[in-house]
């Protein structure tokens, strides 16, 4: 009888001593799931902390800069309250056809990467180049661009500006639209493979349409970027005081403005290059906003 119940404790004892270690186990796991959980979240209010606290300056110190003479005159000499009218159109101008030129050479190189160039060495080297740009400083994009179209004629132009911030875009377009592509589930494209439609309709029909909402992220990251660049602009287009449209000529921009304005001993200029900053921000973040609510209600149709 003792020589039959001996086993049976012994079991015992060593489910005991398992249902400790998983009780043991399980609470080191929670602990550690506490803590990182701790650690994410302190990260994610340090975060918040500093953009709230960067928005924060931008609102106290430009919004006193903020009139309708400030957005209807343009710039002028220290001390005569001059506004940012030219600055604010030449911004929009170079931003609006950089975009336009960089973002389908993007979304056609994403695409090409993404569908077509699996395995193939100028894929490769054409992904390995756009990384490199990527991650190149946005200062010897202008030197580039200076010695490529702005030495030879030794004439400062909108168009130089213009190239030097569409080079900054294709580079973010085409890694978004790159992995925006590859995360569109292989089912979608065989579903329409099997349904007889071409693949060149089943990329641009289906995978495209599908990836529309992350490739528009990209171009609106690329469009953050480059209307805050300040160093390509001033190895191109240069900066303008008076009022001028004319691509051909040096071209007014905010960032500029704010580079000339923000060291400047006149007061109006310091307040004027605040208040540039603020409509930067602004406007980026505007544009962000409208163009997830377009998606958005795109998505609801």
């Amino acid at each position: 009888m003792s020589g039959a119940m001996a086993p049976a404790g012994g079991v015992e004892r060593d489910q005991g001593r398992n249902r400790g270690r998983d009780r043991g186990l399980d609470r080191r796991r929670r602990l550690r799931d506490g803590l990182a959980t701790l650690l994410c979240g302190l990260a994610t209010v340090l975060v918040l902390l500093a953009l709230f606290s960067i928005l924060a300056t931008l609102v106290w110190n430009g919004i006193g800069g903020l009139s309708v003479a400030t957005l209807t005159r343009v710039t002028a000499p220290g001390g005569e309250n001059g506004g940012l009218l030219n600055p604010i159109v030449g911004s929009v101008i170079q931003v609006a056809l950089a975009t336009l030129l960089g973002a389908p050479i993007g979304i056609a190189a994403g695409i090409f990467l993404a569908e077509y160039g699996a395995g193939s060495p100028f894929a490769t080297a054409v992904r390995f180049i756009s990384d490199m740009l990527l991650s190149a400083p946005s200062i010897l994009v202008g030197l580039f661009v200076y010695l490529l179209l702005v030495a030879p004629v030794r004439h400062f132009s909108g168009y130089a500006g213009i190239v030097a911030l569409a080079i900054l875009v294709i580079p973010i377009v085409v890694r978004t639209t790159e992995d925006m592509l590859r995360l569109v589930p292989l089912s979608m494209r065989e579903a329409a493979a099997a349904l007889g439609a071409p693949r060149w309709k089943v990329v641009l029909l289906v995978c495209v349409r599908a990836a529309a909402g992350g490739m528009a992220t990209g171009v609106l990251l690329a469009v953050a970027r480059i209307a805050g660049e300040t160093a390509p602009l001033l190895f191109t287009s240069l900066g303008n005081l008076n009022w001028s449209t004319r691509l051909g000529a040096p071209m007014a921009s905010l960032p500029v403005t704010i580079y000339q304005y923000a060291g400047s001993a006149f007061d109006d200029w310091v307040q004027l290059a605040w208040t540039a900053a603020l409509l930067i921000t602004a406007g980026v973040l505007l544009l962000n906003m409208g163009a997830r609510f377009a998606l958005r209600r795109r998505g609801e149709r």
